[in-house]
């Protein structure tokens, strides 16, 4: 069972995970979160995937925790602490894996992405959403605030817009999204697969080792003071420099032809 809750499919060097548990609207139960989280392990160290397509089955990308789990734990004796305090760290590594994978994740967004699945979305380093699509952080609306859905959604859009977000429980439409930066591209409901694949293609025919250094250096610069983020990129691109292929890729530009790359 825990294996079909997550289907992945391979269109060259570019890998689409799909959310499979269309009745529930994809809600991160505890075996959609194991799922996913091994099958991010798995990525992470297989060198023939260069980007990663996440996206979700049936109606919707992910409508967050599931509440009938969480409140079946309410029944045991301390109440549920120990539970939640469980979930929502295995909740938290899940998403703090998707900045770490080497590869670029971009979240293919229809329907909704709600509280925790809100979170996924916003962990992502790219989101391409439907026109239709909405985002929101609204657990408020039941009484939960929105707290570990608001780490990754407060790095992505400006913080009166995560506040508001946040205390209303008001859904974001795609629009709005891309205007705060939420969303990178949209696309009409039919063409959003096809959008989302030109887009990790074009990232697949970079420098694959590039991508990789270039990642991980913009997460890691993001929360150092502004001297100490130009002392660690300075020193991220004189390793880059002196890699063989990046010396074969200026020299292909400055020739006016196609770089020979290794990779």
């Amino acid at each position: 069972m825990t294996e079909d809750l997550i289907q992945r499919e391979d269109n060259g060097p570019v890998a689409t995970v799909t959310l499979n548990r269309p009745a529930a609207l994809n809600a991160l139960s505890d075996a959609m979160i194991a799922a996913l989280t091994a099958e991010l392990d798995r990525l992470a160290t297989d060198r023939t995937i260069r980007v990663v397509i996440l996206r979700g089955a049936g109606r919707a990308f992910c409508a967050g925790h599931d509440l009938r789990e969480m409140q079946a734990a309410r029944a045991l004796p301390d109440k549920g602490a120990a539970a939640f305090a469980d979930l929502f760290a295995r909740c938290a590594a899940l998403m703090q894996r998707i900045p770490a994978l080497p590869q670029p994740v971009i979240a293919q967004v229809h329907g909704i992405a709600t509280a925790a699945g809100c979170q996924l979305a916003a962990s992502c380093d790219m989101v391409v959403a439907a026109e239709d699509a909405r985002f929101g952080v609204n657990g408020v609306n039941i009484g939960l605030f929105c707290s570990t859905p608001m780490v990754a959604l407060t790095r992505k859009v400006p913080p009166a817009v995560a506040f508001e977000m946040l205390t209303t429980g008001e859904f974001l439409p795609a629009p709005r999204a891309r205007d705060v930066g939420l969303v990178n591209r949209i696309a009409t409901a039919d063409q959003l697969g096809d959008e989302t694949q030109r887009l990790a293609q074009t990232l697949a025919a970079k420098l694959t080792a590039a991508v990789h250094i270039g990642k991980r250096a913009f997460y890691d610069q993001l929360g150092l003071p502004l001297d100490q983020a130009y002392a660690h990129t300075g020193a991220v691109m004189v390793e880059n420099m002196l890699w063989r292929d990046t010396d074969e890729g200026i020299t292909a530009f400055l020739e006016k032809r196609k770089p020979d790359w290794a990779e």
